[in-house]
């Protein structure tokens, strides 16, 4: 792989660690800040950060795949194609480090302690998610499947049928006219009229005209 694609493939595993990041740090934040607010049990509030941050990933994913007009069954795929294993890896480093800094899972909302360390555990989360995701992108799986459909669509997350060819809409081809009859040699006026100039409204001679013409 040249430097070039290198680049690109981390520029696009930086991105989707990103994208994955802010849609888990929502709800691992919410989380805590709700069992901290509560007076939950330790257990009690990682549960439910680590419920609402998959909720969060998975919607951040699913509202543009939504918005494309995409079917739920088709965008729920794609959001956990794409998305399972980097909250996974996430949300383990994340509470680990919370659990691990003394006092951090204890500390009031207003405390340093507890915004300190919560920040410090989501920044380490993203770290550790991003080999992760550049191994998944290198590979066509995680975030590439995502980034495929839209780059598919011309980049129209609005327009599912973007970037397509051969959908209603298109001018059609116009359709070349019938070619014209041969004419008959001079004289030929008792030949039986050509079907094809009968069909095109073509004039031909009256009976009369024929009978006259042949007697000739």
């Amino acid at each position: 792989m040249n430097n070039t694609a290198a680049n690109s493939l981390s520029a696009l595993a930086l991105r989707a660690t990103i994208h994955c990041l802010t849609g888990c740090a929502i709800g691992e934040v919410l989380g805590m800040v709700l069992g901290t607010a509560l007076g939950l049990s330790n257990g009690t509030t990682v549960v439910l950060s680590i419920a609402l941050a998959f909720v969060s990933g998975f919607g951040l994913t699913l509202w543009p795949l939504l918005g494309a007009g995409l079917g739920w069954g088709t965008s729920l795929g794609l959001a956990f194609a794409s998305d399972a294993a980097s909250i996974t890896v996430m949300e383990i480093v994340d509470n680990a480090l919370m659990l691990a800094i003394p006092g951090a899972m204890d500390a009031p909302l207003t405390s340093g302690l507890f915004w300190g360390s919560l920040t410090f555990s989501l920044l380490a989360s993203g770290a550790a998610a991003f080999p992760l995701n550049r191994w998944l992108i290198a590979r066509g799986e995680g975030h590439a499947r995502v980034h495929a459909l839209h780059a598919g669509h011309g980049g129209h997350a609005s327009d599912p049928h973007a970037g397509h060819t051969g959908h209603a809409g298109h001018t059609p081809a116009p359709i070349a006219p019938a070619p014209a009859p041969e004419p008959r040699p001079a004289g030929d006026c008792c030949a039986k009229p050509d079907a094809h100039a009968a069909h095109a409204g073509h004039a031909h001679a009256a009976p009369g005209e024929r009978a006259s013409c042949c007697a000739r």
